[in-house]
């Protein structure tokens, strides 16, 4: 059997077809990934600015019959009482059958440094047996936040994407009917308190844990706005001290996040998506020189039924038996061969030799990784 080589992987390469070139475009972009620049403002975030979930309980009225059905989601018709006995209603003893109302939850971001009076986004789910809330709208409801307070307050009419049509003995549904969106549904009511702390001292919090990009980041800033200006506090932040003029910090923070660094080299890590098959890697991930063997196994057992019919006035049976045939094949296994220090599109290309499938990807890596020859952090998910 003749040991395929590296060297003579870049013909197999270009002519082998599948899921291989999927990993064509990951392998281009590794050429010059550790000459890429990046922005403070895309590797940090400024401590405190932060959104802040809300969510709120509410009712979409005005379907037409594809609302909750009430016997089975009582808490609907419950809210639909307590909403009329506000409004001046009383409703007669018993369960109101209701299938123009659906009960909801109403979901939204705060933005960071909003002012009472502007408006938000706003995502209406459906927690009911609803069919579909298309053409609905809500009603006024209260969105509230961790603290129990009252942030904004939301209403309006539900933008549905998807269509839904049936008949008594078929269906049709385009996308999602259960859950939709309200552009600007949201008016705020209470802004946020701003963080607390000293007014001329910001915290740059990094996205990753990552010594390296905290000291590059401390020295961007240092060499941009003077000695001292920046002292990295650990692997995910930075203090960096501004003007203690309040007209000069905005300005300030805008150079602040628009300031390059050179990109650092990520830990090498190999992420596995064991329901989809789904492997990937970035640009540092090396392997030690190993052997890699690949094969596979089938057997394959076909039932063919067979009818045992008696002769004429013999006086027997008809029985109905089967026919068993087994079937064995195994794969060729072949036998390949990785160099010491090779990058990702070298480890790509050696196991793809071996024609293997994603699915057989994941448990190749597994077993580099016990073995000791994958230098990388293994990731399933």
């Amino acid at each position: 059997m003749v040991r395929p080589q590296l060297s003579s992987v870049r013909s197999f390469f270009l002519s082998v077809g599948g899921w291989i070139v999927l990993f064509g475009a990951a392998i281009a972009l590794t050429t010059n990934s550790s000459h890429a620049i990046e922005r403070i403002k895309e590797v940090a975030s400024i401590s405190g600015v932060r959104s802040n979930p809300l969510v709120g309980y509410g009712l979409v009225v005005g379907l037409d019959g594809t609302g909750d059905q009430t016997t089975q989601a009582p808490f609907t018709g419950q809210s639909v009482r307590s909403m009329l006995e506000t409004l001046g209603v009383s409703l007669p003893p018993g369960t109101a059958q209701l299938r123009n109302v659906a009960a909801v939850l109403v979901t939204a971001d705060l933005p960071p440094y909003v002012r009472p009076g502007q408006r938000m986004d706003i995502t209406i789910s459906s927690i009911g047996n609803a069919k579909s809330i298309r053409g609905g709208t809500l009603i006024m409801t209260p969105l509230r936040a961790a603290d129990g307070q009252i942030y904004a307050v939301a209403q309006g009419n539900v933008i549905v994407s998807g269509f839904g049509a049936a008949t008594s003995k078929a269906s049709t549904v385009v996308n999602h009917l259960s859950v939709g969106r309200i552009p600007d549904g949201a008016i705020i009511e209470r802004a946020v308190p701003p963080a607390s702390g000293p007014l001329d001292l910001v915290t740059l919090e990094l996205r990753r844990n990552d010594f390296a990009l905290a000291q590059a980041v401390t020295d961007a800033v240092n060499l941009a706005f003077g000695p001292d200006t920046a002292v990295p506090v650990d692997s995910r932040a930075v203090n960096v001290r501004t003007p203690s003029d309040p007209g000069r910090r905005v300005g300030f923070l805008a150079k602040l996040e628009a300031l390059q660094i050179g990109a650092t080299r990520d830990a090498a890590r190999v992420v596995v998506n064991a329901r989809t098959g789904s492997v990937v890697m970035n640009q540092t991930v090396t392997i030690e020189n190993c052997a890699i063997a690949h094969g596979g196994l089938t057997v394959k057992i076909n039932k063919e039924p067979v009818v045992s019919q008696p002769n004429a006035f013999s006086q027997g049976k008809t029985v109905e038996t089967s026919k068993d045939t087994i079937e064995i094949t195994q794969a060729e296994s072949a036998l390949v061969e990785v160099k010491p220090g090779a990058n990702l599109s070298d480890v790509v290309r050696a196991i793809n030799l071996l024609g293997a499938n994603p699915q057989d990807l994941i448990a190749i890596l597994q077993a580099m990784k016990m073995a000791g020859a994958l230098k990388a952090d293994l990731e399933v998910i």
